[in-house]
């Protein structure tokens, strides 16, 4: 039985080393210029920093270039895309088809992930995006486990699948929280990493917050709860799913620490010993129970319809 890669978002270049430690094989790192919704900023020279220390260690880095790109970024691309190749990326993520026609050009042999967040619903459209040039598809957040399942079995590139971490409900391209604030009469400053947290949207009703910030792509509303499927893994091991990410996005870096020692330790015993891996699964669910923030209750997002939103 292969083993999925253990896919991780770190917050900081400090993350990268303790991560490996940990038991992640691979990383999703960049910067907000050209990536969506990231843990943390990653400025080129950190990018470069991150792939040598993993590639020392046998592991890989992959840059986000999923944003929605305008007519002012397109010159920029091919640029960041023969960076990306000089320091040896081991892949990138996009959904705007700017980023392949770009990389077709200036760097023709980096890997491609086609990640949409929204469109990745079946296996054909995943398989168009491979004849394209993608080697691996992210899946939709928003379909259940049998739909992945059978995503899989007729796909012919690499899947990625989340398993943990908050989903995405809604985003802006415009600022909509900065035009609130200043529409008062209040300046706030959207930084890149230390003003964007603490901020909810609250249902008092439900008595329930949403979490959302703003970066350079605009504003983000995200899942009140966060996914966790860590006892939900043997089908996706067994039908061979490529990847499974750990989100950390609005997560602190001693979480995401703790969640991927407890990832680590699910794959391997699952396919090491399935049957160890049934015996296991409820003890490693409420570890991760112990450390969530009493603030995100869990579930397991769309694999059962069980998140409404």
């Amino acid at each position: 039985m292969n083993k999925p890669e253990l896919l991780v978002t770190p917050v900081s270049i400090h993350d990268i080393l303790p991560l490996i430690e940990a038991g992640a094989d691979a990383f999703l790192v960049g910067e907000q210029k050209f990536g969506l919704r990231l843990a943390g900023e990653f400025p080129r020279d950190d990018i470069k920093k991150a792939v040598e220390i993993a590639h020392e260690h046998g592991k890989k880095v992959y840059v986000a270039m999923n944003a929605l790109f305008h007519n002012d970024k397109l010159p920029e691309l091919p640029g960041y895309l023969q960076f990306l190749t000089s320091i040896h990326v081991d892949g990138v993520t996009f959904g705007d088809p700017a980023v392949l026609l770009a990389a077709r050009e200036a760097a023709p042999d980096m890997k491609l992930h086609w990640s949409t967040e929204t469109t990745g619903t079946n296996w054909y459209t995943c398989n168009y995006w491979g004849r394209k040039g993608a080697k691996r598809a992210v899946l939709a957040k928003e379909i259940n486990l049998d739909a992945i399942l059978e995503i899989k079995e007729n796909a012919e590139i690499e899947i990625e699948v989340q398993v943990h971490g908050m989903l995405n409900m809604f985003q802006s391209k415009r600022s909509l929280l900065g035009n609130y604030f200043r529409y008062q009469g209040k300046d706030m400053e959207i930084e890149k990493e230390s003003n964007r947290n603490g901020l909810f949207l609250h249902d008092k009703e439900r008595g329930t917050k949403y979490p959302l910030f703003e970066d350079e792509n605009g504003t983000h509303i995200m899942s009140p709860n966060d996914m966790c499927v860590i006892d939900e893994l043997q089908e996706l091991i067994e039908v061979g799913i490529d990847s499974f990410k750990i989100d950390g996005v609005l997560h602190s870096f001693e979480y995401i620490l703790e969640v991927t020692k407890l990832y680590r330790k699910a794959i391997d015993i699952c396919c090491e010993d399935p049957d160890a891996y049934e015996d296991i699964k409820g003890e490693l669910l409420e570890r991760i129970q112990e450390i969530q923030p009493a603030s995100r209750p869990l579930d397991t997002g769309f694999f059962f319809k069980e998140t409404v939103y």
